[in-house]
């Protein structure tokens, strides 16, 4: 809040993508255009009456080269400025969005204010643009108090008319403006004539205190999705790489693989030398229940971790994350398979 107003005050952080790209002259490709004119594309934001700040990346990030240390450029501006704003936007690319509101939902402790992503699927220049709406909705919600409380103090993504918990959301569509799904948890909020929040699935904190934030990942993790007819030579490449700590084996159905010898013995062998791997299903709704099906029982009794309904982005940037910090591997493995940021459907 701008205390010499008393002005809702809202920060955003442009970090590159889409919204603000504009066609380079003369050719079809697409270049980052400076944040001046994203904003003089949308004056209705002056609207608002808020106290309106930005900070632009430079250079803009393309969504394809989104990195760990993005996320911590990311959360490091907006801990810089986390006293001085009620709520924050993110203007991001859509192809990793949901990897960085899953990454920056981990990272933020005691989080008590609203972070929201949005983008477009068209470069906000563009008449036909969804980017106008996007942000204007995602700069009130960041606005939005009840009580003198933020309504919505979490990590989220807004994008065409829905509000949804950050790691809880999926790209599912690289054309429609409908561009993100979360399958496992409701929307937090929808926008038509009024903007309707859900107050029953949004999550508050419950222990009050200072911001932290916590910066270290590693990266040292690979996605092993399972598929008819996979073979020995690529189970044994993948989990004989260098360094690897751990795997996130996305497997059919409610966590089922091929029952055959060498592929369980590989698995086996991995978790011998500590090499976390976690279970998530390629559906893009539901969840793991090892032990439902024969198939899986031998992932159970191997030590495998279940990783529930966890969407791919988040099993991803929380397994990173809890290889970063300073835990050991039954920490690790615990945390894994409860929820932190809202992430996991205890």
């Amino acid at each position: 809040m701008d205390k010499k107003t008393q002005r809702p005050s809202v920060l955003i952080i442009y970090t590159g993508g889409t919204i603000g790209m504009v066609h380079r002259h003369g050719s079809n490709t697409l270049g980052p255009v400076k944040f001046d004119q994203i904003l003089d594309e949308v004056p209705e934001l002056h609207r608002f009456g808020y106290n309106l700040r930005s900070i632009a990346f430079n250079p803009p990030i393309d969504s394809s080269n989104m990195s760990p240390e993005i996320w911590v450029k990311t959360a490091k501006a907006i801990q810089k400025n986390y006293n001085n704003y009620d709520g924050f936007v993110i203007l991001h690319g859509t192809d990793t969005m949901a990897y960085t509101a899953s990454a920056l939902s981990f990272m933020f402790e005691n989080l008590d204010k609203p972070v929201i992503l949005t983008g477009s699927q068209l470069p906000i220049g563009t008449l036909r643009t969804d980017g106008k709406e996007n942000l204007i909705t995602a700069v009130e919600i960041a606005a939005a108090k009840q009580n003198g409380k933020a309504m919505i103090p979490e990590v989220c993504i807004y994008f065409d008319f829905k509000l949804f918990r950050g790691n809880r959301t999926t790209k599912r569509d690289s054309e429609n403006f409908s561009a993100f799904v979360s399958e496992n948890y409701p929307s937090l909020a929808l926008a038509g004539v009024d903007i309707r929040y859900y107050k029953q699935f949004i999550q508050y904190p419950s222990n009050k205190g200072i911001l932290n934030v916590n910066y270290q990942f590693n990266t040292n993790v690979v996605v092993l999705k399972i598929f008819p007819g996979i073979n020995k030579d690529v189970f044994d490449a993948v989990f004989h790489i260098p360094g690897l700590k751990g795997v996130i084996l996305e497997s059919f159905g409610t966590g089922n693989v091929p029952t055959t010898r060498w592929l369980l013995s590989c698995i086996k062998k991995a978790i011998r030398k500590n090499i976390i791997i976690l279970n998530i299903t390629q559906c893009q709704g539901g969840r793991v229940v090892m032990g439902q099906y024969e198939t899986s029982i031998e992932l159970l009794n191997s030590g495998v971790i279940t990783g529930k309904d966890m969407t791919s982005e988040a099993a991803i940037t929380k397994l990173m994350f809890l290889l970063g910090q300073k835990l050991s591997m039954n920490e690790i493995k615990n945390h894994l398979t409860k929820s932190l940021s809202g992430e996991i459907s205890e």
